[in-house]
């Protein structure tokens, strides 16, 4: 039988990133003389990767700016990012021991985050997790991304596991759309970077702490789960 498969997102569900990602988007945007942005704009900023955090920046600020210089920033962006990391991203707490009590259950664990791999994958490698995941998909692995269901489904399809025994765990919109779009349960964690509270979303399953994530939660799920009918597969590159 296939074990039941456990898909987290990244920035503001697994790891506490906001801290890194203020310092390099105003790294970024300061230098194209925009005034610096903090903790309370990241939420309208973050969720669809770094070419629109930076356009976002800019409309927050109601300062116009084409694609080639977005490109430009973006890049700058980059540099910024990579040459710091892990930097001061961390964690979330109860995190560690809640992969190892869903491992144990013997689940499997997955990474499908808007983050593209570049990014991603680096971060995870220099704070010890990415051993822990199955698979790891970013924002720019597939065609698509969330909150386009398929990018879980293509997670899914990686990891050798199946949509009906899968549970997907996010702070967003786009990680609830996604796995409403892809057929998939759905758990929202309240301390991430959603600018709206997570219950409007209409997650399956909320949690304020990863101490309440446990393998009896996900097992309910997919119990519920097996008795909706999914949407038809659709093939994703």
């Amino acid at each position: 039988m296939t074990a039941p498969l456990v898909i987290f997102d990244l920035d503001g569900t697994l790891i506490d990133t906001a801290p890194d990602l203020i310092d390099s988007l105003n790294h970024t945007i300061t230098g194209a003389g925009l005034a610096p942005v903090t903790f309370d704009d990241l939420t309208h900023l973050v969720g669809q990767g770094g070419r629109v955090m930076i356009r976002r920046a800019f409309d927050l600020r109601k300062t116009p700016i084409d694609e080639r210089e977005t490109d430009r920033l973006f890049a700058y962006f980059i540099d910024h990012y990579k040459n710091h990391l892990p930097g001061k991203s961390r964690p979330y707490p109860g995190i560690i021991e809640c992969l190892d009590r869903l491992a144990d259950a013997g689940m499997r664990l997955a990474i499908c985050t808007n983050k593209i791999e570049q990014l991603a994958f680096p971060l995870m490698e220099r704070l010890d997790l990415s051993r822990r995941f199955a698979v790891m998909t970013g924002g720019d692995t597939f065609s698509v991304r969330k909150p386009d269901g398929r990018h879980i489904l293509g997670t899914i399809e990686r990891a050798g596991g199946e949509p009906a025994l899968s549970v997907m765990v996010g702070d967003s919109v786009n990680d609830i759309m996604a796995a409403q779009n892809a057929g998939v349960s759905s758990i929202a964690v309240d301390f991430g970077y959603s600018d709206v509270p997570v219950q409007t979303l209409n997650p399956d399953h909320v949690i304020s702490a990863y101490d309440d994530l446990t393998a009896d939660v996900v097992h309910a799920l997919i119990g519920a789960d097996t008795k909706r009918a999914a949407p038809a597969k659709q093939a994703v590159k």
